[in-house]
């Protein structure tokens, strides 16, 4: 096992904040003019938005993939996830670093670099982010047949993703990659933002939790009001266990197609839960494991890596 810390964004990603600057807001205005109307005054004269209006944090989140990723079309439902695009651009990053690792120091790019995303969501936000930055093909896989559906028309409405992501109806809700995994299939990776939280009840204090937060910020004016400001469907935010026992569970059923896939990944919200993971990836014999942090200002987030594969027959997965 080892441990790889990052105390700032990952020196690749788009979203750096320069000179106290983390958005430039003509140039995503002028992607998205939705997004103006939320668009408000700080002190110093920084402009910033509500980041506890969902409404506010979809339509940046909307400037940010249409002026940076290639992206024509990009529309979600109210009331479903819709992630912050730096940190998850952190996420591909990072596993872009450690395929690099398996691969003699080079990033490995291009469509015959193929990944998983576990639970893409109606947002494809993985998929986007890693087709335009490295040329990756994707697999995206979701129970929900809302997202599903909304993920699907993400594909068909822009053409840079049409060839090489697809989304598969995953019909049971208790597997990750049974169904979505063919035999002769192989891919170099897998990732996964997983349900943080073991209850509706501990979601919601979360959220709670998160707006406070906001509140004390520089950044968020005083009309701030409480509300789920990166949204999120039930299934999306909790479930029984938490995040320990769905990654405890991903483990489990990755050893069943452990010589189709290089790494599996899956992001991991609290410190504490690390241990237990820890413990099932030793119990399933994985041949490395890696811990990875992620800086993201104030706030260190990780995502947790196994391969089952010899580290001598890494390079072959990309030849």
């Amino acid at each position: 096992m080892s441990n790889l810390n990052s105390p700032t964004l990952h020196p690749r990603n788009r979203h750096q904040v320069v000179d106290g600057v983390a958005y430039h807001f003509d140039t995503l205005t002028a992607a998205n003019p939705d997004l103006k109307s939320h668009i408000v005054e700080r002190k110093k004269g920084h402009q910033t938005i509500d980041f506890a209006d969902p409404n506010a944090v979809r339509e940046l989140n909307r400037a940010l993939l249409l002026a940076y990723y290639g992206i024509h079309f990009w529309q979600i439902p109210e009331n479903v996830l819709c992630p912050p695009v730096p940190g998850r651009a952190d996420y591909i990053h990072h596993l872009a670093d450690l395929l690099a690792n398996s691969n003699d120091g080079v990033i490995p790019t291009g469509k015959k670099i193929k990944g998983i995303d576990v639970g893409t969501g109606a947002n494809l936000i993985y998929p986007i982010i890693g087709r335009h930055e490295y040329q990756w093909s994707f697999v995206g896989s979701e129970v929900n047949p809302l997202s599903f559906q909304c993920a699907a028309t993400l594909i068909k409405s822009n053409p840079y993703l049409k060839s090489h992501v697809k989304v598969k109806k995953q019909d049971n809700a208790n597997y990750f990659f049974n169904g979505i995994v063919q035999p002769e299939q192989k891919f170099a990776f897998t990732l996964c933002n997983p349900p943080f939280h073991r209850s509706a009840e501990e979601a919601a204090a979360a959220n709670a939790q998160k707006v406070e937060n906001l509140a004390k910020s520089k950044s968020l004016p005083p009309q701030a009001t409480q509300s789920l400001n990166f949204g999120g469907q039930n299934s999306e935010l909790w479930c029984n266990g938490g995040e320990v026992e769905f990654v405890c569970n991903m483990i489990k059923e990755s050893i069943q197609i452990k010589q189709q896939v290089l790494w599996f990944s899956s992001l991991v919200s609290k410190k504490d839960s690390l241990k237990i993971i820890e413990s099932e990836l030793k119990k399933a014999k994985v041949q490395e494991y890696k811990i990875i942090d992620m800086g993201q200002g104030h706030k260190i987030s990780r995502f947790v890596a196994w391969t089952f594969i010899p580290q001598t027959q890494h390079k072959t997965w990309f030849e």
